[in-house]
């Protein structure tokens, strides 16, 4: 809200920064050029001045300007310049002159001949053209009235528009014959940018319109100009009326409040721009058809001549063209708007960026927070862009991007101070009893925890070193210690590289868990991986040691109870229930069946692309429901290896026959499939062998395909 209300009293600079903004989107895409645009603009230049000499003309010239014009069909002829004092160069004038000396002449010429000004006059009654006033309140000298006829829909718009004390206006003899009067002035702008154009001005309590509507009204033979207002048919945008649009001949233009409207810059590149020396002097290289049925704008670029301005496409380009620019949107009905609604949009816009940045700030991590700023601020500016270069829309990011640095600078610092001291409450809770690398996410995401006992979706692992009770008998206290910390150690780094939770070690025995106490991706995944690992680990730890060691892993997946067990005295984060219990005995028949990984089908089912083959089907010791056994043979490139594939094609027929009780067959099929290169599964086969040959001879009442464990 303080940005909002910063934003209102600052308005003004706020408005500079949107219009620097808008530029820049001119800038990056004009409006699209028109290839044979209606408008031409006949150039007062540097080089008509160095062959017809220096401004102003004498009248009788810019008179016959006007009529070659017309002779190569102009649609109508308006002039960015006002003609306010009369030719001094006339032979009328030099007459008086002579008779203020006493000398008398006797004259026989037409008064057009004598008189500069009135051959002007009567070139614009020949044909249709368009005198500009200028409308401004640097001055107190009275304009004519226009021409054009003014109606309105809804309040009358004297009311609202912005009214100039005067101008000034052409002499009465050219207004008298001229087809149209229009404004051209320019709009004042604190860094003399010229966005905007008036469609229609007030002065001195009357209407008129711009000099490039009159000329669209001329070309087109209409009386007047439409307007409407907010109010009409009881419309009502805002708490005062103020100008929608205005219609001329056949053409709508959409209208700011104001009466102006913004120009949507193209820099004219295909609009030919004749030099008026051309025109004079009956240039040979100027094409007959050129001006045929166009808006003909005669301005100036000479220098000294000071009518040039400064567009967002442009630093200096002559007043003319910015009114040929107005012209050519109006003929295509191309135009900046900026809609009704869009100041509640963007209040509305800031307040939601606030709120997502404030949620993103909350946990008082400041790298997450800066990018969620950076990400918002981007989309401000990208929601501004698309407005404009697909719906040519004028939209202000400024409220929003106001309110996330106010923001984030006011907030951030007392959210880190908060957080830091929240994270060292969580190292110092857990700290004792989790992996460091969950006490760091903990400590970054501290609401992630919940204290107490709840029920999670887990994958739990159960390993045991084979034989490692034998062996702890043959060494010595200090070598054992030795070697039992040279096994632990590089596999427990395995399980912390894949984010698992350390619970327990038991002797030479581990247990961990996924999904607890925080949200894992894909926890049987990385627990297979770990357990895939962790082998790894074991292996690489015999190379060069005289006896080999081997370790067996279970895996299981389900519903457990995790949270702070244990006493008042002691207590550990930990898991309980039947899917730990579970993985306990699964990790227990790896002995059973002479292989390093067992996994339960609920992992399997959602590893199918990890290397994984069906063994049994179990009833474990303790639990009436029966399960199904697989080896964890390697990751996903193995899974993928075509050998592999036909060999755990041939595999699973085999186990097929042995669950569908057809002994003999799956007994000759094992047969075959022990001279396969999968050494891993030697021992199973050895096994499985002596199974199929008992059941083959003593074959059971009621086969159902479950295997009961003996033990644990």
């Amino acid at each position: 809200m303080l940005a909002l209300l910063l934003d209102v009293v600052f308005r003004d600079g706020m408005g500079r920064l949107t219009a620097l903004l808008h530029d820049g989107w001119q800038r990056a895409q004009p409006r699209s050029a028109t290839l044979e645009p209606g408008v031409v603009v006949v150039d007062i230049d540097e080089a008509s001045l160095a062959r017809l000499g220096q401004w102003p003309w004498p009248r009788d010239r810019v008179g016959a300007l006007v009529d070659a014009l017309g002779q190569r069909g102009a649609a109508v002829i308006a002039f960015d310049m006002a003609f306010t004092e009369a030719d001094r160069t006339s032979l009328l004038a030099q007459v008086e002159r002579l008779q203020q000396r006493g000398i008398h002449l006797q004259a026989g010429l037409a008064p057009e001949l004598l008189d500069n000004d009135l051959a002007f006059a009567a070139a614009i009654a020949r044909n249709r053209v368009v005198m500009g006033v200028a409308l401004s309140n640097e001055g107190s000298g009275s304009v004519g009235a226009p021409l054009a006829g003014i109606a309105h829909a809804g309040s009358d718009p004297r009311q609202y528009l912005p009214d100039y004390r005067g101008g000034l206006d052409n002499l009465p003899s050219l207004s008298a014959a001229a087809s149209g009067i229009g404004s051209f002035s320019f709009p004042p702008a604190a860094d003399n940018v010229i966005r905007q154009m008036p469609l229609i001005a007030q002065g001195g309590g009357q209407l008129y319109p711009g000099l490039a509507v009159e000329a669209l009204r001329v070309a087109q033979g209409a009386s007047g100009v439409q307007l409407r207002s907010s109010d009409a048919s009881g419309e009502q945008a805002g708490l005062q009326p103020a100008l929608t649009d205005l219609r001329v001949g056949m053409l709508d233009i959409p209208s700011q409040a104001d009466g102006s409207v913004r120009i949507h810059y193209s820099g004219m590149p295909h609009m030919p721009v004749i030099p008026a020396w051309q025109l004079l002097q009956d240039a040979p290289a100027l094409d007959d058809g050129v001006l045929d049925g166009r808006v003909v704008l005669i301005g100036t670029s000479a220098i000294g001549l000071r009518d040039i301005v400064a567009t967002p496409l442009a630093a200096a380009v002559p007043g003319v063209n910015v009114h040929a620019e107005l012209v050519d949107q109006a003929l295509n009905g191309q135009y900046l708007i900026r809609p009704d609604w869009a100041r509640g949009a963007e209040v509305l816009l800031a307040l939601l960026a606030g709120g997502v940045l404030l949620l993103a700030m909350l946990p008082g991590r400041a790298l997450p927070a800066s990018l969620a700023l950076l990400v918002l601020l981007g989309g401000l500016l990208a929601a501004s862009w698309w407005g404009y270069s697909r719906q040519h829309w004028l939209l202000d990011p400024l409220p929003g991007v106001l309110s996330l640095g106010l923001l984030f600078i006011g907030m951030m610092p007392l959210l880190l101070f908060a957080g830091n001291r929240e994270k060292r409450q969580v190292r110092e809770a857990f700290g004792r009893y989790l992996s460091p690398t969950l006490v760091q996410r903990l400590a970054e995401d501290p609401k992630a925890l919940r204290l107490g006992g709840e029920s999670r979706q887990i994958s739990v692992l159960f390993s045991d070193i084979r034989g490692f009770t034998s062996l702890s008998e043959s060494l010595a206290p200090d070598a054992l210690t030795a070697l039992l910390n040279g096994l632990l150690t590089p596999m427990t780094e395995v399980l912390l590289a894949h984010e698992a939770t350390i619970d327990k070690y038991i002797g030479d025995a581990i247990m961990a868990f996924w999904n607890a106490p925080l949200d894992i991706d894909a926890h049987p995944r990385k627990a297979c991986l770990g357990a895939l690992g962790m082998v790894a680990a074991v292996r690489a730890h015999n190379a060069g040691q005289a006896q080999a060691l081997q370790v067996g892993i279970g895996l299981h997946t389900g519903l457990a109870c995790v949270g702070n067990l244990g006493s008042t005295q002691r207590f550990s984060y930990s898991a309980i229930g039947d899917t730990v219990n579970l993985a306990a005995r699964v990790e227990g028949l790896t002995k059973q069946y002479a292989v390093d990984v067992l996994i339960t089908g609920a992992v399997q089912a959602q590893v199918p692309d990890l290397a994984t083959l069906m063994l049994d089907r179990v009833q474990v010791v303790g639990r009436a429901e029966a399960v199904d056994l697989h080896v964890l043979l390697g990751d996903a490139e193995l899974a993928a290896c075509p050998q592999f594939q036909a060999f755990a094609q041939r595999h699973m027929a085999m186990i097929g026959l042995y669950l569908d009780g057809q002994f003999a067959a799956a007994l000759a099929a094992l047969d075959r499939l022990s001279a396969e290169p999968w050494s891993e599964l030697q021992g199973f086969y050895g096994i499985l062998r002596q199974r199929l040959a008992g059941l083959e001879q003593s074959p059971p009442g009621h086969w159902s395909g479950v295997h009961v464990a003996g033990s644990k």
